[in-house]
């Protein structure tokens, strides 16, 4: 008999989100890639069609997998696909010059299905932009699948397969957590919402000493959010860096008035 899932289980904890997908029949062989691998929770935001999972070539391409058609949400914005989540992974083919850091699909799986706290979600662009850049830029990390050089385009849903698969290895225990993962004090993992706020705390704050000139801003933010997607930040860290910031407006402010 298998054991019950839990709470914590990687199976429970990750979500699979369509940004602007186009076919039908690529969001039925999704619903049917993820819940072959264990996963049930499918998300897209705007796509092509609205009834998209009512329509036949979706229904057919989920061949079985109907249940998760019938469960999957269709949202507005990748702020509602995300939310109640603290980690998230923008899948491309394309590098990106202020993208999050770079990782592997097995890379990820390993740190999801190894540390507890992270309530996670893939991100897929739609089948002929992929993502743009300022979701990319909201994300944890980038994801690039290993493929051919010469020739390394994959299928929206053969994607969505190849991260189900490394995600279900990892979750099963074939896989080490990564190096360090276990070493020290870790709090919990800050919401991408959070993120978001802190930014925006942290840009006022760096525009009110004329650090960045929000005339001007040129690259500034986008760098800084990249160096921080490399920390990986708990919510304390949020916290600290927002405590910061209305230091500094507070400071200001108390400048201005003398």
């Amino acid at each position: 008999m298998k054991p019950a899932k839990t709470n914590t289980s990687l199976f429970n904890r990750l979500r699979f989100v369509l940004v602007e997908t186009s076919s039908p029949g690529n969001v039925g062989a999704a619903a049917r890639a993820i819940k072959t691998m264990g996963f049930s929770e499918l998300i897209l935001v705007n796509p092509r069609f609205p009834d998209v999972l009512q329509r036949d070539e979706a229904i057919a391409f989920a061949s079985g997998a109907q249940d998760i058609l019938a469960a999957a949400r269709i949202v507005d914005s990748v702020e509602q696909a995300l939310d109640g989540c603290n980690f998230a992974a923008a899948l491309s083919a394309r590098l990106r010059e202020f993208s999050p850091p770079l990782t592997a699909p097995r890379a990820l799986a390993a740190q999801l299905a190894g540390d507890a706290s992270l309530n996670a979600a893939v991100l897929f662009g739609s089948e002929r932009y992929g993502l743009p850049n300022e979701i990319v830029e909201k994300c944890n990390v980038l994801l690039n699948i290993p493929a051919n050089p010469e020739y390394s385009s994959l299928n929206l849903a053969q994607a969505v397969q190849v991260l189900a698969y490394e995600c279900r290895v990892a979750a099963s225990g074939d896989l080490s957590p990564p190096p360090g993962s276990e070493i020290g004090f870790q709090g919990n993992a800050a919401s991408l919402a959070d993120i978001e706020g802190m930014f925006a705390h942290l840009e006022k704050a760096l525009v009110e000493i004329e650090f960045l000139d929000p005339a001007s801003p040129k690259k500034l933010m986008p760098r800084l959010k990249r160096l921080f997607a490399r920390a990986q930040l708990e919510t304390e860290e949020v916290n600290i860096l927002r405590g910061i910031a209305s230091q500094i407006l507070t400071k200001r402010r108390r400048l201005d008035r003398s």
